[in-house]
C-alpha cells in the first residue's frame, strides 16, 4: 500500500449545456494528471453540465445525454488515474440526484449522491433533486476517500458518517458562487469539519460566470487541526497537483502553492469583469455597446467593458439633448480617450421634438413633467437597441443597485439592454470602485493602466440631465443616506425601526421603503447583472410585484 497519494485539482470554468466542451476540459485535466503521475483527477460539482443549469436538469433528454457523455469519458480515461466529476444522475430509486461520479478502469466505478440540498439564496435544489441515504467513502487505489458534495460538508452529519465508515481524508467538490467575503465563511465551515473529524480536507471549487453568478474558485486544502496547506487563486482557471503523505497519525497534505486573495473591493471589480466576459462569450456575443452620459455609472461600466472585452470590442455612444451640459460632453470624451474605445455622438433633440409633437394633441392643456423627461430616456433606449440589432453588439445597461432598488431608472429607456455589470453595486461603492480602478491595474484587465475615469466625473453631483439644473438629490436622499437605508432594508432584511435606530430619519426610511416596493415590476423586467452580495436582486431576493404591505414601524 502506497504512503503517497497525488490528486490533480482542476479548478476550471464549465459552460452550462456544453456537454462535449465540458467533457473535453475534463479530459485535458485528466491528461495533465496522468502526465503528473496522479492517482486521482478531480473536477468540481456538476461540472459536466455546468452550474447552475436550473430546469435544464429535469429534462429527460438532457440527463440521458449527460449519462452518455459520462460513459464516453470513462472509456476515454480508462488507462490512467481515476477521474471524479460532478453531474446529475438517476439513482437506483429512479429519482434525479446531484451526483459525483468516479470513473476508473473504463467505467463508472462509483456514484455519490448529494445529501443536503441547499434551498436558499440562489439555490433551488430541493425543487430539482432528491436526497438519498448517506453514503460511505469511495476506494481509489486502496485509499478510502470521503466525498461530501458541496453543502454536505457544511453540516456535521455527512462528514461524521464518512469518518465513522473509514474515510481517510475528504475531497469536497463545489459549485459555490461568489458573494463578498464568502471565502471566510467557507473556510470557517471547513475548519469545523476538519477539527471534528480529524481528517484532512480538500475543498475544490469551480470558476467562471453563469448568468448573474460568478464562481470564484479559491480551492484550498486543510490538515487536521485546520491549518491551510494549499490555497489556489480566486477566479483563475488552474490545474494543480496536491500530494498527501501517510503518517503514523493518518494522512497529511504536503505544503504546496499558497496564493493570497485580493481585498473585497478588488474581488467585486473582478467579478463584474468576469461576469460580463463570460456572459458575452457563453452567449455568443463578441462586442458590446453602451450609452455614455458623462456620469459615473456609465463611466465605470465602460471601463468594466473594456477590461472584460478589450477596447476594440466596445462602442460608447453619447446621446445628448439640450439639457446635456458641456461638462458631461467633455467628461464622456475624456473617458473614451483614456480607454481607447469607439465613440460616437447621436443627438436626440430632433427625435424628441418629433415624438412630443406627435403626442401634443393628446397632451394639450397638461403641464410638461416626468413623462417628457422619460421620453428622452426611451428615445435613447430605442436608438441604442437599433445599434445593437444592426451591428450585433450586446447593449449594456448602467443602473447601479441604489437606482435599481428605488426605481430611479426608466423602464424601456435606460433600463433597456442585455446585461448590467453594476446591478448589485450601490452608488457609494461605485465611487470607491472608480477610485480603485484609477489607482490599480491587474493582468486580467484588458484596458489600459492609469486614471481612466476623470476626477471631474467622480466629484460632480450625480444628475440624469433630463431637465435644467437636475440633480439626483432633488428626488432622492443623498446617496450615503439612501445606501445606508437600503443596506438595512435589503441586505439585512431590516425594518423601519432598525433604520431609525441606526440614526436615519423615519420619513426618509419610509420613502425609500415605498420606492423599493413599487419598483418591483421594473426589476422583474430588468437585465441580469453580476451578483456581489447575498441579497442581489433576482434569485436572492424574491418579492411579489403586487404587494400592499408596508412596515408600520
Amino acid at each position: 500500500m502506497s504512503d503517497r497519494f497525488r490528486i490533480t485539482l482542476a479548478q476550471l470554468n464549465p459552460t452550462v449545456g456544453d456537454l462535449a466542451g465540458n467533457a473535453a476540459k475534463a479530459r485535458a485535466a485528466w491528461d495533465a494528471g496522468k502526465t503528473a503521475g496522479a492517482d486521482l483527477v478531480a473536477l468540481p460539482e456538476m461540472f459536466i453540465t455546468g452550474y447552475q443549469a436550473q430546469d435544464l436538469i429535469v429534462k429527460p433528454a438532457f440527463v440521458a445525454a449527460v449519462q452518455a457523455e459520462i460513459d464516453a469519458l470513462a472509456v476515454a480515461c480508462a488507462d490512467g488515474p481515476a477521474l471524479c466529476i460532478g453531474g446529475p444522475s438517476v439513482g437506483e430509486d429512479l429519482k434525479l440526484h446531484n451526483s459525483y461520479f468516479t470513473l476508473q478502469g473504463g467505467k463508472v466505478a462509483s456514484v455519490v449522491h448529494k445529501y443536503f440540498l441547499p434551498n436558499f439564496n440562489v439555490f433551488d435544489e430541493v425543487r430539482l433533486f432528491s436526497r438519498n441515504m448517506m453514503q460511505g467513502p469511495v476506494a481509489i487505489n486502496g485509499v478510502r476517500i470521503g466525498m461530501p458534495v458541496c453543502e454536505d460538508a457544511w453540516y456535521t452529519d455527512v462528514v461524521e458518517a464518512l469518518e465513522e465508515s473509514g474515510a481517510e481524508f475528504l475531497l469536497v467538490p463545489n459549485g459555490s458562487p461568489y458573494f463578498r467575503n464568502k471565502f471566510e465563511t467557507r473556510l470557517n465551515h471547513m475548519v469545523g469539519r476538519v477539527v471534528e473529524s480529524g481528517l484532512p480536507l480538500i475543498y475544490l471549487n469551480m470558476v467562471g460566470g453563469q448568468d448573474d453568478q460568478v464562481f470564484d474558485g479559491g480551492t484550498f486544502a486543510l490538515n487536521p487541526g485546520g491549518q491551510i496547506a494549499v490555497q489556489l487563486p480566486v477566479f483563475d482557471e488552474i490545474i494543480s497537483q496536491i500530494d498527501l503523505t501517510r503518517t503514523d497519525t493518518g494522512w497529511q497534505v504536503e505544503k504546496g502553492d499558497f496564493t493570497p486573495h485580493p481585498d473585497p473591493l478588488e474581488q467585486d471589480y473582478r467579478v463584474m469583469v468576469e461576469a460580463l466576459r463570460d456572459y458575452m462569450r457563453k452567449t455568443g456575443f463578441e462586442k458590446g455597446l453602451l450609452g455614455l452620459s458623462g456620469g459615473i455609472d456609465s463611466a465605470i461600466v465602460a471601463t468594466i467593458a473594456v477590461d472584460a472585452l478589450g477596447a476594440e470590442n466596445v462602442r460608447c455612444v453619447m446621446l445628448p439633448s439640450e439639457f446635456t451640459s458641456q461638462a458631461s460632453l467633455d467628461d464622456a470624451k475624456a473617458v473614451v480617450d483614456a480607454l481607447g474605445c469607439r465613440y460616437e455622438t447621436v443627438p436626440i433633440s430632433d427625435t424628441r421634438d418629433a415624438v412630443t409633437q406627435t403626442l401634443a394633441p393628446l397632451f394639450e392643456g397638461l403641464e410638461a413633467g416626468l413623462t417628457e423627461e422619460n421620453i428622452q430616456s426611451r428615445i435613447r433606449g430605442v436608438l441604442l437597441m437599433a445599434l445593437s440589432n444592426k451591428f450585433g453588439e450586446m447593449l449594456l445597461t448602467t443602473g447601479n443597485k441604489s437606482e435599481v432598488a428605488v426605481g430611479y431608472a426608466t423602464i424601456y429607456g435606460d433600463m433597456a439592454g442585455g446585461y448590467n455589470p453594476i446591478k448589485d453595486m450601490y452608488k457609494t461603492r461605485v465611487f470607491e470602485a472608480c477610485r480603485w480602478r484609477n489607482e490599480f491595474h491587474r493582468e486580467w484587465m484588458l484596458g489600459p493602466k492609469g486614471c481612466v475615469i476623470p476626477e471631474s466625473i467622480i466629484s460632480k453631483p450625480p444628475s440624469a440631465e433630463l431637465r435644467d439644473d437636475q440633480k439626483d438629490s432633488d428626488s432622492l436622499p443623498d446617496y450615503p443616506v439612501l445606501d445606508g437605508i437600503l443596506n438595512i432594508l435589503v441586505d439585512e432584511d431590516g425594518s423601519i425601526a432598525d433604520c431609525v435606530a441606526a440614526g436615519f430619519d423615519r420619513a426618509d426610511a419610509k420613502m425609500v421603503e415605498h420606492l423599493l416596493y413599487i419598483s418591483e415590476y421594473k426589476r422583474f423586467q430588468s437585465a441580469p447583472g453580476a451578483r456581489l452580495s447575498k441579497r442581489a436582486f433576482w434569485l436572492d431576493r424574491r418579492y411579489p410585484i403586487v404587494n400592499r404591505w408596508r412596515d408600520p414601524g
